[in-house]
């Protein structure tokens, strides 16, 4: 099957303006899927170039079908999925009688995880706060130095960072997909979701924040210190399964929100949880 050939530099840069463009086309459905779309379609049309062949327009309609699937992740960090995608993507072309398309958005979803919570943390909840931090301080002392170095703080390591994500994601792809094939795909899935809970964790633990005010003064017990004891954030982790589990009932959108407005004010209301 003939494909279009571009040069490497063309193709990194495809990924670094695209992802960056990844969250216009928002929903809450499927969150950023449309925008991965729209990052790896330029590597599809070229290795399915003649919309007059059945057979390749069959292969895009699917490959465009295939990214359709949710995703969620840091603008920055996709990029390294977007290469890695549009790697196996090739390798798939190539091959489609021994390749798994499957493996695609298998890896697309355990990368999920762990590259927001890298993300997150180091763009938003790092770099950000620093750059913002020194550009109040200088504004506020009327310098017009103090926006110029925010946006440069925090746009440098976000355009560099990126570039380099998605030529390291398609570079990396090229060279070692043949040898993730079989097992070792499977141990690299395992060890992307363990890594991605982990991140989950952390991230309640730290987020959300809620709490008993009862106590039993007659015993000079505090329920809550009771409950650290045993397993500290005990209270967050149950209503963050709490709501994963209305999640996977699929619940609607509408009901999930009036279940925690309501049921907020009158828990909050009763003295149960603040």
């Amino acid at each position: 099957m003939s494909s279009v050939k571009i040069s490497d530099r063309k193709r990194y840069w495809q990924f670094l303006w695209r992802s960056w463009a990844i969250q216009d086309s928002w929903n809450y459905e499927r969150q950023m899927n449309m925008g991965f779309l729209f990052g790896i379609a330029p590597t599809l049309d070229r290795l399915y170039p003649d919309d007059k062949d059945p057979q390749q327009l069959a292969h895009k309609k699917e490959a465009y079908q295939r990214h359709m699937a949710f995703y969620n992740c840091t603008p920055q960090t996709s990029a390294f999925t977007l290469g890695l995608a549009s790697s196996m993507e090739e390798q798939y072309a190539a091959d489609r009688e021994n390749f798994n398309p499957d493996t695609i958005n298998a890896v697309k979803t355990s990368l999920m995880g762990p590259l927001s919570g890298v993300g997150d943390s180091f763009f938003q909840g790092t770099i950000r706060i620093i750059a913002f931090g020194l550009g109040i301080q200088l504004a506020q002392q009327g310098s017009l130095l103090g926006p110029i170095l925010a946006m440069l703080i925090s746009f440098v390591p976000s355009f560099v960072i990126t570039w380099f994500a998605g030529k390291l994601g398609y570079t990396m792809g090229s060279k070692y997909l043949t040898k993730l094939q079989g097992g070792m795909m499977d141990q690299l899935m395992y060890v992307c979701g363990i890594v991605g809970l982990m991140v989950i964790g952390a991230m309640v633990a730290s987020m959300v924040g809620i709490t008993t005010p009862i106590t039993f003064e007659s015993a000079g017990l505090v329920l809550q210190d009771i409950i650290d004891s045993i397993l500290p954030c005990a209270i967050d982790l149950a209503v963050v399964m709490a709501m994963y589990t209305m999640i996977k009932k699929r619940f609607k959108t509408g009901w999930l929100l009036a279940i925690c407005i309501v049921g907020g004010i009158i828990i909050n209301a009763l003295h149960i949880l603040v």
